[in-house]
Protein backbone atom coordinates (compact mmCIF):
# COMPACT_ATOMS: atom_id res chain seq x y z
CA UNK A 1 0.00 0.00 0.00
CA UNK A 2 1.46 3.45 -1.06
CA UNK A 3 0.67 6.11 1.52
CA UNK A 4 0.61 10.09 0.82
CA UNK A 5 3.71 10.61 3.01
CA UNK A 6 5.83 8.37 0.73
CA UNK A 7 5.04 9.99 -2.86
CA UNK A 8 6.31 13.41 -4.04
CA UNK A 9 5.13 16.45 -2.15
CA UNK A 10 2.43 18.88 -4.04
CA UNK A 11 3.43 22.34 -4.50
CA UNK A 12 -0.31 23.50 -4.73
CA UNK A 13 -2.27 20.72 -2.37
CA UNK A 14 -5.47 21.91 -3.66
CA UNK A 15 -5.18 21.03 -7.48
CA UNK A 16 -4.50 17.32 -6.27
CA UNK A 17 -2.68 14.88 -7.34
CA UNK A 18 -3.68 13.97 -10.21
CA UNK A 19 -2.92 17.75 -12.14
CA UNK A 20 0.24 17.34 -10.27
CA UNK A 21 1.11 14.26 -12.44
CA UNK A 22 -0.02 15.58 -15.84
CA UNK A 23 2.17 19.14 -15.32
CA UNK A 24 5.05 16.33 -15.00
CA UNK A 25 3.62 14.44 -17.96
CA UNK A 26 3.63 17.95 -19.93
CA UNK A 27 6.97 19.03 -19.26
CA UNK A 28 8.52 15.21 -20.94
CA UNK A 29 6.81 16.03 -24.07
CA UNK A 30 9.09 17.14 -26.69
CA UNK A 31 7.09 18.24 -29.41
CA UNK A 32 6.15 21.82 -28.27
CA UNK A 33 2.74 21.98 -30.05
CA UNK A 34 1.58 18.44 -28.16
CA UNK A 35 3.32 20.22 -24.90
CA UNK A 36 1.40 23.61 -25.46
CA UNK A 37 -1.92 21.74 -26.33
CA UNK A 38 -1.42 19.30 -22.96
CA UNK A 39 -1.35 22.58 -20.98
CA UNK A 40 -3.81 24.14 -21.78
CA UNK A 41 -5.77 21.09 -21.29
CA UNK A 42 -4.63 20.98 -17.58
CA UNK A 43 -5.85 24.69 -17.44
CA UNK A 44 -9.53 23.57 -18.05
CA UNK A 45 -9.20 21.06 -15.59
CA UNK A 46 -7.95 23.54 -12.99
CA UNK A 47 -10.29 26.03 -14.39
CA UNK A 48 -13.08 23.58 -13.11
CA UNK A 49 -11.55 22.09 -9.96
CA UNK A 50 -11.44 25.68 -8.74
CA UNK A 51 -14.44 27.03 -6.61
CA UNK A 52 -14.68 30.75 -6.94
CA UNK A 53 -18.04 32.75 -6.81
CA UNK A 54 -15.94 35.26 -9.47
CA UNK A 55 -16.65 34.92 -13.11
CA UNK A 56 -13.51 32.08 -14.86
CA UNK A 57 -13.25 33.49 -18.14
CA UNK A 58 -11.81 37.06 -16.75
CA UNK A 59 -8.51 37.80 -17.47
CA UNK A 60 -7.10 38.24 -13.79
CA UNK A 61 -8.19 34.66 -13.04
CA UNK A 62 -7.37 32.72 -15.86
CA UNK A 63 -3.49 34.82 -15.43
CA UNK A 64 -3.55 33.51 -11.73
CA UNK A 65 -3.85 29.87 -13.25
CA UNK A 66 -1.70 30.37 -15.94
CA UNK A 67 0.83 31.14 -12.99
CA UNK A 68 0.28 28.41 -10.79
CA UNK A 69 0.72 26.01 -13.72
CA UNK A 70 4.20 27.32 -13.73
CA UNK A 71 4.63 27.20 -9.68
CA UNK A 72 3.60 23.87 -9.77
CA UNK A 73 6.03 22.45 -12.78
CA UNK A 74 8.49 24.44 -11.01
CA UNK A 75 9.36 26.64 -13.57
CA UNK A 76 10.21 24.05 -16.33
CA UNK A 77 7.31 23.80 -18.06
CA UNK A 78 8.37 25.84 -21.46
CA UNK A 79 5.36 26.52 -23.20
CA UNK A 80 3.46 29.36 -25.15
CA UNK A 81 1.13 31.31 -22.81
CA UNK A 82 -1.49 34.09 -23.13
CA UNK A 83 0.43 36.02 -20.67
CA UNK A 84 3.61 36.87 -19.26
CA UNK A 85 5.46 33.94 -17.32
CA UNK A 86 5.57 34.57 -13.17
CA UNK A 87 9.42 36.36 -12.84
CA UNK A 88 11.04 33.93 -10.85
CA UNK A 89 10.69 31.30 -7.87
CA UNK A 90 11.58 34.23 -5.30
CA UNK A 91 8.45 36.26 -6.54
CA UNK A 92 6.41 32.87 -5.91
CA UNK A 93 7.80 32.56 -2.10
CA UNK A 94 7.27 36.22 -1.64
CA UNK A 95 3.78 36.25 -2.42
CA UNK A 96 2.66 32.89 -1.32
CA UNK A 97 4.55 31.62 1.10
CA UNK A 98 5.51 34.88 3.83
CA UNK A 99 1.94 36.42 3.94
CA UNK A 100 0.91 35.45 7.13
CA UNK A 101 -2.56 35.70 7.87
CA UNK A 102 -3.70 37.65 11.24
CA UNK A 103 -6.46 36.25 12.90
CA UNK A 104 -8.77 38.28 14.60
CA UNK A 105 -8.11 38.34 18.98
CA UNK A 106 -11.68 36.61 19.60
CA UNK A 107 -10.59 33.54 17.28
CA UNK A 108 -7.80 32.90 19.50
CA UNK A 109 -8.35 33.24 23.26
CA UNK A 110 -11.55 32.60 24.68
CA UNK A 111 -12.99 32.27 21.09
CA UNK A 112 -15.70 30.07 23.16
CA UNK A 113 -17.25 33.59 24.74
CA UNK A 114 -17.71 35.02 20.84
CA UNK A 115 -17.00 38.77 19.43
CA UNK A 116 -19.89 40.51 21.16
CA UNK A 117 -18.88 39.76 24.75
CA UNK A 118 -15.79 42.13 23.83
CA UNK A 119 -17.99 44.85 22.84
CA UNK A 120 -20.57 44.54 25.50
CA UNK A 121 -17.02 44.77 27.93
CA UNK A 122 -15.77 47.92 26.21
CA UNK A 123 -19.86 49.53 26.29
CA UNK A 124 -20.12 47.82 30.11
CA UNK A 125 -17.03 50.00 30.76
CA UNK A 126 -17.52 53.31 29.32
CA UNK A 127 -21.26 53.21 31.20
CA UNK A 128 -20.96 56.74 33.71
CA UNK A 129 -24.08 55.43 35.61
CA UNK A 130 -21.97 53.33 38.51
CA UNK A 131 -25.59 51.43 38.84
CA UNK A 132 -25.79 50.29 35.93
CA UNK A 133 -22.32 49.57 35.37
CA UNK A 134 -22.96 47.00 37.84
CA UNK A 135 -25.16 45.64 36.73
CA UNK A 136 -23.81 45.43 32.95
CA UNK A 137 -20.89 43.62 34.67
CA UNK A 138 -23.47 40.67 35.90
CA UNK A 139 -25.41 40.49 32.81
CA UNK A 140 -22.24 40.01 31.13
CA UNK A 141 -20.95 37.58 32.92
CA UNK A 142 -23.99 35.58 32.73
CA UNK A 143 -23.58 35.87 29.31
CA UNK A 144 -19.98 34.22 29.51
CA UNK A 145 -21.29 31.76 31.82
CA UNK A 146 -24.12 30.62 29.00
CA UNK A 147 -21.68 30.72 26.43
CA UNK A 148 -19.35 28.36 28.02
CA UNK A 149 -21.95 26.20 28.80
CA UNK A 150 -22.77 26.14 24.99
CA UNK A 151 -19.18 25.36 23.75
CA UNK A 152 -18.16 22.79 26.79
CA UNK A 153 -21.23 21.27 27.83
CA UNK A 154 -19.74 20.89 31.93
CA UNK A 155 -19.99 22.53 34.91
CA UNK A 156 -18.14 25.86 35.43
CA UNK A 157 -17.82 27.62 39.02
CA UNK A 158 -18.15 31.53 39.18
CA UNK A 159 -14.55 32.02 39.85
CA UNK A 160 -13.52 30.56 36.60
CA UNK A 161 -15.71 32.99 34.47
CA UNK A 162 -15.22 36.47 37.16
CA UNK A 163 -11.43 35.60 36.14
CA UNK A 164 -11.91 35.27 32.46
CA UNK A 165 -13.88 38.64 32.31
CA UNK A 166 -11.25 40.38 34.39
CA UNK A 167 -8.61 39.27 31.65
CA UNK A 168 -10.72 39.78 28.75
CA UNK A 169 -11.58 43.76 30.30
CA UNK A 170 -7.60 43.83 30.99
CA UNK A 171 -8.13 44.42 34.71
CA UNK A 172 -10.81 46.82 34.23
CA UNK A 173 -13.79 44.64 35.31
CA UNK A 174 -12.69 42.87 38.77
CA UNK A 175 -15.83 40.60 40.17
CA UNK A 176 -13.80 38.60 42.73
CA UNK A 177 -14.80 39.77 45.48
CA UNK A 178 -18.27 40.38 45.00
CA UNK A 179 -20.71 37.66 46.77
CA UNK A 180 -23.53 37.64 44.39
CA UNK A 181 -23.45 34.41 42.49
CA UNK A 182 -23.96 33.82 38.77
CA UNK A 183 -27.31 31.54 37.23
CA UNK A 184 -27.00 28.54 38.47
CA UNK A 185 -25.27 25.85 35.83
CA UNK A 186 -28.10 23.42 36.23
CA UNK A 187 -30.82 26.06 35.62
CA UNK A 188 -29.21 27.44 32.26
CA UNK A 189 -28.67 23.47 31.22
CA UNK A 190 -32.19 23.10 31.80
CA UNK A 191 -33.61 26.33 30.06
CA UNK A 192 -31.12 25.10 27.08
CA UNK A 193 -32.90 21.51 26.93
CA UNK A 194 -36.43 22.45 27.13
CA UNK A 195 -35.63 25.56 24.09
CA UNK A 196 -34.31 22.30 21.85
CA UNK A 197 -37.58 19.90 22.96
CA UNK A 198 -39.72 23.35 21.96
Amino acid sequence: MEYNTNRFKLVIPEYGRNIHKMIDYAIQIKNRKKRNRCAWGIIKLMTSSVHTKFNKSISFFQHKLWNQLFIMSKYQLDIDTPFPKPNSKETYKISFFNKKVVYPEYLTNFRYYGKIIRNMIHAAIRCKNTQKKEGLFYAIANTMKKNYLRWNKSMVEDDVIFKDLKKLSKGKICLMKNTDPLLQCSHILKYKKSIIKN
